[in-house]
């Protein structure tokens, strides 16, 4: 064959290619188009997405829907199969141009791959309606916005993609380290900014509820005024709620600033210096300092992490977030050997959360089965003992700290008990019926709701904890208790805070283990140069795969502005709505100068963190409070009521729904409104 006849064989090969490539093209857009057209009909499905009005919006105007009304107040939507398709040809031509404008159009084969990841949804979705299979349909509900998540990752991945083994950009010398952790600090800093803004926001608006948030700064304020570690939400110290008391460490600087604002900006900074200790130990690692970066990047996108710092339910400030930065600097301490400064900052964990007690039985855990594996490699001693050391003392100083909340709590059983009441009702029943009931253990752990979980605390790390095995064994008590935990099955809340460190500290050291370990390649004298390059050319694709997932999946689940929900006009988490003072907001000063400093206020949530600084602030609800000799009455020294007329669960719009008034017309006089009827304020008559 000559040159010509090679050249013509060549353009037929490529052509034939192309021709294969673009008709599975079409048919990954047709079921795009197909799967859009599902969800965009069924409220159910869409809102998994969309607010209900902007879903409605996209239906009907974006896709060219028609409603057809239904028996008993129902509709029906039907979507235009073309204009989804329209929707799927955009969507898709956007990736795809830029690897053709980058000469990357042999991607385009594995970007068909990850966007036909949600034609399959489609398929599937159907299969299961003609097959009346309810549990799989629920599951694929369940899922939906991953399976939606991943065609974006994956886009995104095939974009951001190394693709060639380059000594200079991959083995970075110490000139040129100071960029990148610039670039680190920049990161951290840019997250500080927006969460503290959105905390601040979340103040200045009256939006910050007090339980489990602000009732963390009247703890500072009770214990500075000679009150006791206290808040007036009920009767007694804290310690019979928790054994958490690491907030107390910020008194030096709340003297100088008594705010609430200062909580808010210091648990922010602590989430965002955990980024620190995650590029130490990748770059260890794998010895690549852009993968290093790209990990701790996925950790500030990471969104289980962000519901730390601003929970879905807006309660802000939780001094369990404090324990993840210790705990990954611990964990690094481990990594070097430090055995003592690890042992240090894990006893301090305790201070956040007794929950901390069950990391340090997880960590000890697996340093023993690390110790085991590598026993016939001189492995030191050290590791075995500390490891022994965490895995009993952890368990002790849970069950001590158990026996203290009780104790505080007059023998009343810890509430959170509650959260596991279909194995007992007391701390010691729950105990032992896990341990000699596995049916029932199995039975309430291997669930859809928990398969969902892990995926929702795995996909946007890109699954990268799973590469190493030994570190990710530390999870496991986590996640088996999230997922018996009848509240905690919802990464949007705190309940998952211990878990975050151990799955970075896994995905960590797992990129080490995404070829072989570098030290043990550098180790071996017929490794040749580029087996090392590898290493890390490997690590850098995972760590791009995982910052993608981190994003995608940020875009569905995040509150910050990355995630659509701060965008959405009709979503309760609409950017404008919180953080931007409203008419309500506006007229609060009004009502702060007719209250004396040295008063008693009871006061509805919201605004109730506005009197914490007085002499006390009581909750006025429903709620029967100790404080209240068990009623729902405001306690008997109340010298002001005020509600909220307009917050989010306000029940009371007008004076005459006020109880005081209509029962005690004798007691309570009614202060002239001064804020267009946003408030209502009672004080008492003398």
């Amino acid at each position: 064959m000559n040159h010509t006849q090679a050249e013509d064989a060549n353009k037929d090969v490529v052509l034939q290619s192309g021709i294969i490539t673009g008709v599975i093209s079409s048919v990954v857009l047709c079921l795009l188009a197909n799967t859009l057209q599902i969800v965009f009909e069924a409220p159910s499905l869409s809102q998994s997405f969309f607010s209900p009005p902007t879903a409605n919006w996209i239906s009907l105007n974006l896709l060219g829907g028609t409603v057809t009304p239904l028996a008993q107040g129902q509709q029906e939507i039907r979507v235009s199969y073309l204009f989804c398709l329209i929707i799927s040809i955009l969507f898709y031509a956007i990736p795809a141009g830029v690897l053709w404008l980058k000469g990357s159009g042999d991607r385009i084969r594995q970007l068909n791959s990850w966007m036909s990841l949600a034609g399959i949804w489609g398929i599937l979705w159907i299969a299961c309606l003609i097959a009346q299979s309810t549990p799989v349909l629920t599951f694929l509900q369940a899922t939906l916005v991953f399976w939606i998540s991943l065609p974006i990752a994956g886009s995104l991945y095939e974009v951001l993609r190394t693709t060639k083994i380059s000594e200079a950009k991959l083995l970075e010398s110490k000139e040129n380290s100071s960029p990148i952790k610039i670039i680190l600090l920049v990161l951290m800093l840019l997250y500080v900014i927006i969460f503290t803004a959105m905390n601040w926001g979340l103040w200045f608006n009256l939006r910050l509820p007090h339980g489990d948030s602000a009732m963390y700064e009247e703890h500072l304020w009770n214990v500075l005024h000679g009150k006791g570690f206290r808040s007036y939400l009920d009767q007694g110290l804290f310690w019979g709620e928790h054994i958490q008391f690491v907030h107390l460490f910020l008194i030096p600087a709340y003297l100088l600033w008594p705010s609430q604002l200062l909580l808010e900006f210091c648990e922010s900074f602590a989430l965002a210096i955990g980024a620190i200790p995650i590029y130490w130990m990748a770059e260890r690692s794998c010895g690549n300092r852009k993968a290093a970066l790209l990990l701790s990047a996925t950790y500030l996108c990471f969104f289980p992490m962000q519901f730390l710092d601003i929970a879905v339910d807006l309660k802000t400030f939780r001094p369990i977030a404090f324990g993840v930065p210790i705990v990954l600097f611990a964990l690094d301490q481990i990594e070097r050997k430090q055995w003592g400064i690890a042992s240090g900052l894990l006893i301090f964990t305790l201070t956040c959360k007794e929950d901390y007690a069950i990391v340090i039985f997880s960590i000890g855990f697996s340093l023993l089965v690390q110790w085991w594996w590598n026993r016939n490699k001189n492995d030191s001693s050290l590791g075995f003992r500390f490891g022994l050391g965490y895995l009993i003392g952890g368990p002790i100083y849970l069950l001590a700290a158990l026996k203290l909340i009780r104790w505080f709590r007059s023998g009343v059983e810890v509430h959170y008990a509650g959260y596991f009441s279909k194995f007992g009702e007391s701390t010691s029943e729950i105990i032992w019926t896990m341990l000699t009931n596995p049916q029932l253990l199995g039975q309430e752990f291997f669930t859809i709701n928990s398969a969902v979980y892990v995926l929702a605390m795995l996909l946007p790390l890109g699954f990268l904890p799973l590469l190493s095995p030994l570190r990710f064994l530390s999870t496991a008590p986590m996640f088996v208790l999230l997922c018996l935990n009848e509240l905690a099955q919802d990464p949007r809340h705190h309940f998952h805070a211990p878990l975050v460190p151990l799955l970075f500290w896994a995905a960590a050291t797992g990129l080490g283990n995404a070829f072989f370990h570098r030290k043990e390649a550098e180790e071996e004298s017929n490794v040749i140069e580029n087996e090392a390059l590898e290493i890390r050319l490997r690590s850098l694709r995972q760590t791009q795969f995982a910052l993608s997932c981190a994003i995608a999946t940020s875009v569905w689940f995040s509150l910050s502005p990355l995630g659509v929900a701060f965008w959405d006009p009709g979503s309760d988490w609409n950017g404008w709505r919180l953080y931007v003072p409203d008419e309500r907001a506006k007229n609060f000063p009004q009502i702060e100068s007719l209250i004396p400093n040295n008063s008693r206020v009871a006061s509805t949530d919201y605004v109730h963190p506005r009197f914490t600084h007085y002499e006390r602030s009581y909750d006025y609800s429903h709620y029967a409070r100790t404080v209240s000799g068990g009623t729902t009455n405001v306690p008997e020294d109340t010298d002001y009521i005020v509600i909220d007329t307009r917050h989010p669960y306000s029940e009371i719009h007008e004076p005459g729904q006020v109880r005081e008034l209509r029962e005690q017309p004798d007691q309570w006089e009614l202060l002239k409104d001064e804020t267009n009827g946003y408030f209502i304020v009672l004080k008492r008559r003398d």
